[in-house]
């Protein structure tokens, strides 16, 4: 069993964070000790880092809450569940793309610069008209 302090180490969340999931019903069956503290076993733990993953995929709470209750009615949710988790896959990759879109972006800036910096070509601009400027850059 794990103390409070304990678990926000191991799954890497905050206090708050913990507190706030535990008062929404997002950690269920947490035990308490003799003076009414939480105590979390290894499956709260696990859970917790689960819920951790989804909120970093972009889930909102109240799906995550969805996800919960699906999860506790057992298997016969499981498809349910796999769409869920497909939504959020679909949504992610949707993001890298862009974000690797943005990369792509800065890298070709980047070599723009040097390239002119160096003398390997000449300064151009979307913005202002530099052909009648010497030191444009």
């Amino acid at each position: 069993m794990c103390t409070t302090k304990e678990v926000c180490d191991q799954v890497g969340i905050s206090y708050e964070t913990l507190k706030f999931y535990c008062k929404e019903g997002l950690v269920p069956n947490v035990k308490r000790d003799k003076n009414n503290y939480r105590n979390f076993d290894e499956k709260n733990i696990a859970w917790l880092k689960g819920l951790q993953c989804l909120r970093k995929c972009g889930m909102s709470i109240k799906d995550m809450k969805l996800y919960m209750n699906y999860c506790l009615e057992g298997l016969s949710t499981i498809p349910e569940r796999k769409e869920m988790l497909n939504k959020s896959k679909d949504s992610l990759v949707k993001q890298i793309k862009e974000l690797n879109e943005c990369i792509n972006f800065i890298d070709n800036k980047q070599s723009f610069y040097d390239d002119v910096l160096t003398g390997k070509i000449k300064y151009t601009s979307n913005l202002i008209n530099v052909e009648n400027k010497d030191d444009t850059y």
